[in-house]
């Protein structure tokens, strides 16, 4: 599995988890945009930057190190560059 789908799956998994109903509701919770995340979660954008996955980490009540030590994480890799 890709890293960028490893991310979003296990930040949809915490929403659900959170009972956070949408992606605008994440947004405010994190304090970032609302097209940063609906753009990431919907994959039209690849990786978001650490200090916007840090944020929505803080919305999910989450340490970033925490965020990673799921085991969806255990065989992922990255995308090659173009």
């Amino acid at each position: 599995m890709y890293l960028s789908d490893a991310i979003r799956k296990r930040i949809l998994e915490l929403m659900k988890r959170k009972k956070i109903k949408s992606f605008y509701a994440l947004s405010m919770l994190a304090g970032i945009s609302s097209g940063t995340v609906s753009d990431f979660l919907r994959g039209r954008t690849d990786l978001p930057k650490l200090d916007t996955l840090l944020h929505i980490c803080e919305a999910l009540d989450i340490e970033l190190g925490d965020f990673f030590s799921d085991p969806l994480f255990f065989e992922t890799y990255h995308e090659k560059a173009d």
